[in-house]
């Protein structure tokens, strides 16, 4: 069975969609909306239209395992827990950089055909049981776009919500309100690659910047902890004046958003562009720092930024959390999630057990 046919088979009638004249839908889980006509597929290739009716992904993932937190990068959720992540196939973006790019262009790219030996079916029930054997304390959507597999993310929520497990997604943004609105009885935490700020460079990627600076602040309205990413590619967004910019439109939302300037490396088919180095990585931090946020992380260089990978509170700077890759060295949060020094509220998700945080051993990602 082709890779297409699989993935087609494993697919129900999707929530996210309004149906209109003619058997055509329109999809509502990106800010793509397509227009999806009977026996087309959305630009995401995942999505489809069958007889009339929106079909989207169900039953299946690609990937399972058990990841730090940190790995995602959340430093503020749940700090030095595991997270079960699941991912599937599919993005709504085709970024030249992507280091996920088997999966995320399947079905566009030459040889994601082999892609099906690796599906593998499962029930929702079936993955959180999983999770509670990893000793997982949340479940992430990740490793493909999440926002194109909704259905089945929410779904694994959930039941996740049940066993008492925390949700998260590790998205691209390109949202809409009526997805978000549809995740938020099941959704704790939205991390978001905030890419560039250039309108141009975002079509490029095949999204608009718009919808995901719209999406970041209708999360953060939500309630959701939102953690911000961006990529630091030399010659792409790494200017002084747009990571000015970023770090301004994050801070106009609230100084307390974790922004992570992470260094990337060349893959893809962005090979022509240098790796970023420690001190473009600095000067992101100096910058979020003049412009008012209180938490900066600078990552993908483990060892190689110093300070910049621990967290301090915010009012008396006294060091909180200090951290070696995903690995915790240290951990200072109380269980009442406040600073001991100070008894600041320090902003997250904290854990209510501080004492079995492990802070000897070692933590890696499981494959399960």
């Amino acid at each position: 069975m082709s890779l297409v046919e699989e993935l087609d088979r494993l697919t129900v009638p999707g929530d996210l969609g309004e149906n209109l004249d003619g058997k055509s839908v329109r999809c509502q889980a990106c800010a793509h909306t397509c227009l999806i006509r009977e026996g087309q597929r959305g630009i995401c290739n995942i999505r489809f239209n069958r007889d009339g009716e929106l079909q989207v992904p169900w039953g299946y993932v690609t990937s399972l395992q058990a990841d730090p937190i940190e790995k995602k990068p959340f430093y503020h959720f749940l700090a030095g827990s595991d997270a079960l992540t699941f991912g599937m196939l599919g993005c709504n973006l085709h970024c030249d950089y992507c280091q996920n790019w088997l999966t995320s262009q399947a079905l566009r790219e030459k040889g994601t055909d082999r892609l099906a030996s690796i599906i593998r079916e499962l029930s929702s029930d079936e993955i959180i049981e999983y999770g509670i054997q990893s000793g997982a304390e949340v479940v992430a959507s990740s490793y493909n776009e999440p926002l194109i597999t909704s259905e089945w993310a929410k779904e694994i929520f959930l039941k996740a919500g049940q066993a008492g497990l925390k949700q998260v997604y590790i998205s691209n943004g390109f949202a809409t309100k009526t997805v978000l609105d549809y995740l938020k009885p099941v959704l704790k935490g939205f991390k978001v690659d905030l890419k560039t700020m250039q309108e141009d460079h975002y079509r490029d990627l095949g999204g608009r910047l718009k919808p995901v600076l719209e999406s970041i602040q209708y999360a953060h309205q939500l309630g959701l902890w939102v953690e911000i990413v961006t990529l630091i590619v030399p010659g792409f967004n790494d200017s002084t004046s747009e990571l000015v910019e970023i770090a301004g439109f994050i801070q106009s939302i609230s100084p307390n958003i974790p922004w992570h300037v992470t260094a990337f490396r060349p893959d893809y088919k962005m090979t022509d562009k240098p790796r970023t180095s420690v001190s473009q990585l600095l000067k992101a931090v100096e910058i979020g720092k003049k412009q008012g946020l209180n938490y900066i992380y600078a990552g993908n260089i483990p060892g190689g930024v110093g300070e910049l990978e621990n967290t301090s509170c915010h009012n008396c700077q006294s060091s909180l959390i200090k951290r070696q890759g995903y690995l915790i060295r240290e951990y200072r949060i109380t269980s009442e999630g406040t600073c001991p020094d100070c008894n600041t509220s320090i902003p997250g998700v904290w854990t209510e057990h501080p004492d079995q945080i492990n802070t000897t051993g070692f933590s890696f990602p499981r494959i399960i």
